[in-house]
């Protein structure tokens, strides 16, 4: 048998400070109210979540994939981005993910890829021909499985001679996508 309750408005007794609602006995459950609401159900945080950038310029190799190594976390909301070793995201917690990255090589009349390469595959690819510096940005859905998966951020470029530029215009990010 179901019961349904309908109601306008619940609201905590007077007496109860903690602004809680309980429902249940034995399997409870409770939901806080009110404009004070301090806590978020992890059921619906964008978590993990992570943006990192490169602080100087790296040199890379021309006609080859090479990894940026993206080493200043602006915030790592899990701890699951790697900033000092392997330069990598490894989140654990399994789902659909949004993950971005943007190289800047500065430099003149050259071609430049950019892709997110997941488990040392490319999973995403993006391209710029440029005759006056290049930013190419790179974004898209991937799925992690919560223990192993893990992306990181490469760039190939045809011209010698090349670097990346750092202070905040090279990085990678990305975060759990809820609902999906």
């Amino acid at each position: 048998m179901t019961s349904i309750l309908e109601v306008e408005q619940l609201d905590t007794l007077s007496s109860n400070a903690s602004s809680t609602l309980t429902i249940g006995g034995t399997n409870t459950t409770t939901i806080a109210f009110g404009p004070n609401v301090t806590t978020t159900p992890s059921s619906l945080a964008n978590t993990p979540a992570f943006h990192a950038y490169r602080t100087a310029s790296q040199t890379i190799s021309t006609g080859a994939w090479t990894k940026i190594e993206i080493n200043v976390e602006l915030f790592d909301s899990d701890s699951n981005f790697d900033a000092t070793t392997n330069y990598r995201f490894t989140p654990t917690t399994s789902g659909k993910y949004y993950i971005y990255g943007s190289v800047n090589n500065g430099v003149y009349n050259v071609a430049q890829y950019v892709g997110i390469y997941k488990n040392g595959s490319q999973e995403l690819l993006a391209q710029a021909n440029s005759d006056g510096g290049s930013i190419v940005n790179v974004s898209g859905t991937v799925d992690f499985n919560g223990s192993t998966d893990y992306v990181e951020l490469y760039t190939y470029v045809t011209t010698s001679s090349t670097s990346t530029q750092g202070q905040e215009r090279t990085f990678f990010g990305g975060y759990k996508i809820i609902g999906a």
